[in-house]
């Protein structure tokens, strides 16, 4: 099985909007994939999908080899999903919680290694209903990868996380993949899928734009750079494919240090909302 996801002309409808139109793309064994996209561009549901939480109109899902919406409990034992909803747990602590869940799989990690690897040891006596929504977010985490899952669904699983919780959940996310883990993720955070994922993909009006790494979509790689200076008290802007060859002539063509000299590669966001803007 050299695919972990395989989608293909994905559609989904509500009534007369189309949330997904014609989706395709495939995630690699062992690959982390990010969707990128505005609200309501068709991530969410073209997880849930994935997932077999929701079944297509039309078009052809396989996940693990199997189609979800048919796939039996012996599938389900061997992928992790952190959706945006929230589990009913108010009533037990963290820690009860956890244990709670871990009856569910065969070979569960440890509940105190997954309750630290998301950062809620100090909270593991405490009631989920007194958690905050960060808190909340990361025992949903927690769930999601306490089974040890071949393929971990996240969708936008750092919501209300402090920066430091973000932090931490890369690194848990980067642990993940390196003990084998395929990872599909949603998010808003553009550091977060350019930090995590092998490829991003980018999602509007239910289609997607563009699969690519981080550093080709878009053709940002070959996209114009910003060279900026002062010269003569003005301020200057140039936009060249060969920023080098630039900074070689002004240090020719101008004695001593080049007054505010920088240099701008088009970021990921830059990309992004060029691709988004151009579909609006």
């Amino acid at each position: 099985m050299a695919f972990a996801v395989e989608v293909h002309e994905l559609r989904k409808a509500y009534g007369s909007r189309r949330a997904v139109d014609g989706v395709d793309f495939t995630v690699e064994l062992g690959e982390i994939v990010a969707l990128l996209g505005p609200n309501g561009a068709g991530k969410t549901t073209t997880v849930e999908m994935c997932a077999g939480f929701r079944r297509p109109d039309s078009g052809s899902v396989r996940v693990l080899g199997t189609e979800p919406f048919r796939a039996p409990a012996t599938w389900k034992a061997r992928i992790g999903v952190v959706t945006q909803q929230t589990t009913d747990l108010k009533e037990l602590t963290v820690a009860q919680a956890v244990w709670a869940i871990s009856g569910c799989y065969g070979t569960p990690r440890p509940a105190a290694e997954v309750i630290e690897a998301v950062g809620l040891t100090e909270q593991s006596d405490q009631r989920c209903e007194l958690l905050s929504g960060g808190q909340r977010r990361r025992l949903e985490v927690a769930l999601g990868i306490l089974g040890s899952p071949e393929l971990l669904f996240l969708d936008e699983p750092t919501t209300g996380f402090d920066p430091e919780a973000r932090r931490m959940f890369w690194s848990l996310i980067e642990q993940l993949r390196a003990d084998g883990t395929t990872i599909l993720l949603t998010t808003h955070y553009l550091d977060e899928a350019e930090h995590l994922a092998d490829r991003v993909g980018v999602i509007a009006a239910g289609r997607m734009l563009e699969i690519n790494t981080p550093e080709l979509i878009g053709g940002r790689a070959g996209a114009l750079s910003a060279v900026s200076w002062v010269e003569d008290g003005h301020p200057h802007t140039e936009h060249t494919a060969t920023p080098t060859e630039l900074v070689r002539r002004l240090a020719a063509r101008i004695d001593g240090e080049i007054v505010g000299l920088s240099i701008a590669r088009p970021t990921l966001e830059d990309v992004y909302v060029r691709m988004i803007n151009e579909v609006e």
